[in-house]
């Protein structure tokens, strides 16, 4: 991983999780390069393997065999991972447009995209259809027509439309997972049909004629009807129609045909092909711009007519990953030469499969049990993430080979120095006012003096009939990307305003940024405030000011002031629970768990994702529900966790709780990663306060203990609520955009014991 004490020199971007890209960050996770930072824009934090992605729709693996996770690979780069979605590239100011991100600057970028259907070109394809790519929507299309399979009776006619070796392989791997899953429940098979659709009078029309003839027989031994010379010409609800004034009726039409380049390529002034793939050379860099690489299926070689292939795009990853070194290095870059003929093993949906190589081919289930080797073998590369010994000693030996311009050079020079202390280790004043000059703080008329100001300190006025409320909250950061990390940051500073009843008013800044080339800590800079400022200007709330700093880790903080009504019956404190009332938790727990399972490659993607949303959602209108239902009393869940918070609330207040632990609501993977023994370095802390419970010996082997001690970061609210109003609560709760709420125990009168927790399940 990219070492804190080496300043960031040059920028990689990857766009897109791809083949050859999963194959560049295995790389630069075995032999990292000091001062280049990897970074990976993708829609999803897991890339499926497309050679096993039939097995998968057949049944005979299950989703995590055979995606790759990004997430997980990313870490073990060292490599920030960005999700969202590319939508252009200013290529004069070396920048990758995002749709819901600030820009992404770069040395070198690469796309590995893939090919995107177009559906455009077939009136009513686009609504009518089920595009295979992208995989991860047709997944979800494909989940549901399993549950309409299982729970629906009577017959389904299913047309896929393409009959290429993937339009084929899909077809016959769904028809026999369907019929599979109808056996099973005691119904026909034949309650399904199938028909494919080949635009000309052939299957697999880039394969030998062995291998055609091996797929027509197994195509008629199935009962599929194949249309030979019946290009679709349109598509409605519910039927298609042909070339040759053939229309069939359909419910469901699947599209694995008329792929072409993503459409936002168009405006990027890149060279393309007439389907919209990016022009190549041989060293895999576009013909029109020297920084920008393109492999797998998005890229067209000009010098190589290939087939969209995944073979391709797997073996285009070490030179890809060559070149890309070389690059940033400054030296010359070498040649991919594919090979004239390639490999396919074309699986039949029941563990068969045929192979095709040139004028080759062969079948048998032997042949499945090969494809089945080499795709494990491959999956286990990325499943596998241990680096080799003795791999950084020889990457660090790369560090002074990265090609600087003058004026880099001596701020390379300047960021490898030791450091000055005090306000010497302050963020330069041009590159602090860089990063600020496009930041736009909400406007308030209670803001006298702030950011916009050169003044030395920031002034509020506090309108009369309220009180001010001061909070304030600083951490180093626990992902990769620094946008999200300040909308995360930004939230958890304002959860204390929020939990007491307050509006929030004006925050003042602290940020620790890692030493580097002025441009790169400026970046660095602007796009962890652009994500704190969204924040911050949706709550209303104006950014006055700041100090910020060079150090080892990216840390961000706030001092927030809020107002709130100058009456203290309408604030909400921690203390003020009654007996009776209800104990209502607003979202999931668990980010102490997953983060730190995250730090060690344990924790899966889509566990991290969502965590990340959840982190982001504000508690603003969770406090405005829970005082308008009668709130007793109400804090956020924070770095003690939700025993410590509890205690908290409960001693004041001079009442014991009840806390249900099968109640609690939970972060996906955070049962998982405490059962493996993963848990946060504050864990260790907040332990302590089980002298709170009254009955853990009988409840410490319970699965869920571990996480009522759990730190959290930007965490939900914990408030206890009357119990006439509980139900209507939570209600609105849910409605308000916290889907998770839970009633979690009750308020009991205070005992005699010195323990105020009891536990139940």
């Amino acid at each position: 991983m990219q070492s804190a004490d080496q300043p960031i020199l040059r920028d990689i971007v990857l766009v897109g999780g791809g083949h050859s890209h999963v194959g560049v960050l295995k790389s630069f996770g075995m032999r990292p390069m000091s001062g280049v930072r990897i970074t990976l824009i993708c829609t999803d934090m897991h890339t499926p393997y497309s050679g096993m992605l039939p097995g998968y729709v057949a049944g005979h693996y299950d989703y995590d065999e055979v995606h790759i996770d990004l997430s997980r690979l990313a870490v073990f780069a060292g490599a920030r991972l960005y999700r969202d979605e590319v939508i252009g590239l200013d290529r004069a100011n070396k920048k990758v447009l995002c749709r819901n991100r600030p820009p992404v600057p770069y040395d070198q970028l690469s796309i590995n995209i893939g090919s995107t259907p177009q559906l455009a070109q077939v009136p009513g394809a686009g609504e009518n259809t089920v595009a295979v790519k992208p995989i991860q929507r047709f997944n979800d299309h494909w989940l549901e027509l399993l549950h309409r399979v299982k729970h629906r009776a009577g017959k389904l006619t299913i047309a896929v439309v393409g009959a290429g070796a993937g339009g084929v392989e899909l077809l016959l791997a769904m028809q026999f997972r369907l019929r599979n899953e109808l056996r099973a429940h005691g119904r026909d098979a034949d309650e399904l049909t199938f028909h494919l659709f080949a635009s000309g009078a052939t299957i697999l029309p880039t394969h030998n004629s062995v291998v055609r003839s091996r797929f027509d027989a197994v195509l008629a031994a199935r009962g599929v009807v194949v249309h030979r010379n019946a290009a679709v010409t349109m598509v409605s609800a519910g039927s298609l129609q042909t070339a040759n004034g053939e229309t069939l009726a359909a419910d469901e039409i699947v599209w694995v045909t008329s792929a072409g380049g993503a459409p936002w390529l168009r405006e990027t002034g890149l060279a393309l092909d007439a389907n919209g793939f990016i022009s190549v050379n041989d060293t895999l860099q576009t013909v029109t711009d020297t920084d920008i690489f393109a492999a797998g299926d998005i890229a067209n070689m000009i010098n190589h007519r290939l087939e969209k292939a995944g073979v391709f795009a797997v073996r285009q990853g070490p030179p890809l990953t060559t070149n890309l070194r070389r690059a940033v290095e400054g030296l010359p870059l070498v040649p991919y030469l594919p090979q004239r003929h390639w490999l396919a093993l074309i699986s039949t949906g029941d563990k068969y499969a045929v192979a095709s190589r040139g004028w080759i081919g062969f079948a048998g289930s032997a042949v499945w049990q090969w494809k089945e080797w080499i795709d494990r073998r491959f999956m286990r590369k990325f499943q596998d993430l241990t680096p080799m010994a003795g791999d950084a000693p020889a990457a660090a030996n790369t560090a002074n080979q990265v090609k600087l311009t003058h004026e880099e050079s001596l701020q390379a020079i300047s960021a490898i120095a030791m450091r000055c202390g005090g306000c010497g280790a302050k963020v330069g004043a041009t590159v602090l006012s860089r990063a600020l000059s496009n930041l736009q703080p909400a406007d308030r008329d209670d803001v006298v003096i702030g950011l916009k100001d050169p003044d030395d300190a920031a002034v509020v006025r506090v309108p009369p009939g309220k009180a001010m409320v001061h909070s304030v909250d600083f951490f180093r950061s626990f992902i990769d990307d620094p946008y999200l990390f300040g909308k995360v940051a930004a939230n958890h500073a304002l959860g204390d305003i929020w939990a007491m009843g307050a509006e929030a008013q004006s925050a003042t800044a602290i940020a620790t940024v890692p030493s580097g080339l002025e441009s790169k800590v400026e970046d660095v800079l602007f796009q962890m405030m652009t994500g704190a400022l969204e924040v911050l200007n949706e709550a209303n709330c104006a950014l006055v000011g700041g100090h910020t700093g060079e150090g080892r880790e990216l840390a961000l903080g706030f001092a927030v002031n809020g107002l709130i009504d100058d009456d203290p019956t309408k604030i909400l404190r921690k203390s003020g629970m009654r007996p009776g009332d209800v104990l209502i938790l607003t979202k999931q727990i668990g980010t102490g768990t997953l983060f730190a399972a995250h730090a060690r490659l344990a924790a899966k993607g889509r566990w991290i994702d969502a965590a990340l949303k959840s982190m982001v959602i504000s508690n603003r209108l969770g406090a405005q529900c829970l005082f308008k239902h009668g709130a007793t009393a109400c804090t956020d869940l924070t770095g003690f966790g939700l025993l410590g918070h509890l205690v908290e609330m409960t001693r004041p207040s001079a009442v014991d709780a009840e806390l249900n632990l099968s109640a609690l609501p939970l972060l996906d993977g955070a049962e998982e990663c405490v059962a493996a023994g993963i848990v946060s370095s504050l864990q260790g802390a907040n332990v302590r306060l089980r002298r709170a419970l009254r009955n853990q010996e009988a409840m410490v082997s319970h699965p869920r203990y571990p996480l009522i001690f759990d730190p959290q970061t930007a965490g939900g609210l914990l408030a206890s609520v009357p119990a006439d109003q509980a139900e209507a609560c939570i209600t609105a709760l849910r409605a308000s955009g916290y889907p998770h709420t839970a009633a979690i125990g009750c308020i009991l009168p205070q005992g005699d014991a010195m323990e105020p927790i009891t536990l139940t399940v």
